[in-house]
């Protein structure tokens, strides 16, 4: 799902937060320096323009009239020599300050540009250091799931936003939790409670029909109905025990089963419905694959997912039972023929009660929990479960579960059907 929500997305770079907090770190310092780069170029200007001012007095002064004094006194031609050399010096600095006023703006504008990269370096590091405790979070979220719902963030750090994030967390997790245990102790609970009463019912129908006197038809025929509703009634009660318990992850004890010695038994149990249903039956097990948890609910998962492919087929249809053990893995893998089936809806066959269209053989059988058990019970051993619609029809399961031992030999799977 991870991988499908990737690709549905456009291309391009991933805007995180800490690129925008750079982007708008980078953007203020260039602001404040194209103004006061601005405010700098204003005063050289009106330095300039004042300079501009005396320059020009000085050059009127010296180009007045001569003195009135006919070849003039010492005093007035030293006076009209500083004249002239006050003049010479004002011209000097009017010439000299457009050039200074130039290179002052370039070298303020490479400044400017080399003190961006660097704002921006450092609006970066500073940014990744105050989403630093944010990732934390992150990634504990992350791997805080279903099972594991006891966990915590615990985060340690300044009382700040980021501390009341994380404690509104730990308040969410824990409220969740308590509706969890709340929910598999409502299950466990009613299945156990309820079956007191359906013992009582059935034995009441034991009772009515030992009988010395042989009770009427109707009778008979209603008693054979009211067993064979109170029997799925329990099968449905055991279901949601088993669900619970599998969800929960409370395996009984960690013992090592061999899965194809399982399966083979499963298989031969169910040799009288397969042949009843003129079903067509492919074996390929591995020899020695092994795997570790509770043999009770491994056995039921294999129970479960055979009966679902003897029961929901078509007539004169095909099994194929099929393990493979490798890479540190052992998989259990069922197909069985039948309609071509909408994948959207086999996806959700994992959950409760959830079924196909009645146009299946058999669909009217069963509890509807026979896929979600296995579910629970392949996630409660660290396993992962695939439900595939076949392109040619019919369903295929695959159960991955970890290799408890090496196994002695692999399978040879070519020949099961694509």
């Amino acid at each position: 799902m991870r991988l499908a929500g990737q690709a549905g997305r456009p291309f391009g770079p991933r805007r995180t937060v800490r690129s925008r907090m750079t982007l708008l770190y980078g953007a203020l310092f260039l602001m404040s320096g194209a103004v006061l780069l601005a405010i700098a170029s204003g005063v050289a200007v009106r330095s300039s323009s004042r300079v501009s001012r005396p320059a020009a007095a000085a050059n009127e002064n010296s180009a007045g009239p001569p003195s009135s004094v006919a070849g003039g006194s010492d005093l007035a031609r030293a006076e009209k020599r500083i004249i002239q050399l006050q003049a010479q010096l004002a011209a000097a600095q009017h010439s000299q300050a457009p050039s200074a006023a130039h290179e002052l703006l370039v070298g303020s504008l490479i400044a400017l540009a080399v003190m961006a990269g660097v704002s921006a370096i450092l609006g970066w590091l500073m940014a990744g250091h105050a989403l630093r405790p944010l990732r934390t979070i992150t990634a504990t979220v992350r791997r805080i799931s279903e099972d594991n719902l006891h966990e915590r963030l615990a985060f340690d750090g300044p009382r700040d936003e980021l501390r009341d994030l994380a404690e509104t967390f730990d308040g969410l997790l824990e409220r969740l939790e308590a509706a969890f245990a709340a929910q598999r102790r409502f299950v466990a609970n009613a299945s156990h409670e309820l079956r007191t009463p359906l013992t009582t019912m059935r034995a009441a129908l034991d009772v009515t029909m030992a009988k010395p006197d042989p009770p009427p038809v109707q009778t008979v025929a209603l008693a054979t109905r009211l067993r064979s509703e109170l029997d799925r009634v329990d099968e449905l009660l055991e279901g949601l025990l088993v669900l619970a318990r599998a969800q929960h992850g409370a395996l009984p004890s960690q013992e090592v089963l061999v899965l194809d010695d399982a399966v083979a038994a499963a298989v031969a149990a169910r040799t009288p419905s397969i042949t009843a249903a003129g079903l067509t039956l492919r074996q390929a097990v591995a020899s020695g694959a092994t795997v570790a948890g509770s043999r009770a609910l491994l056995r039921r998962m294999i129970d479960n997912v055979v009966d679902n492919a003897i029961v929901h087929n078509q007539p004169a249809g095909w099994v194929t039972v099929g393990t493979w053990a490798g890479g540190g893995s052992v998989r259990f893998v069922v197909e069985n023929g039948g309609p071509v089936l909408d994948q959207a809806q086999v996806d959700q066959l994992a959950q409760p009660f959830k079924r196909l269209g009645a146009d299946r053989i058999g669909s009217e059988r069963g509890s509807g929990l026979g896929l979600s058990i296995v579910a629970a019970i392949v996630a409660a051993h660290g396993g992962k479960l695939d439900l595939r619609a076949r392109p040619a029809g019919g369903l295929r399961v695959t159960m991955e579960l970890p290799l408890a031992g090496r196994a002695i030999r692999e399978a040879d799977l070519a020949g099961l059907p694509a």
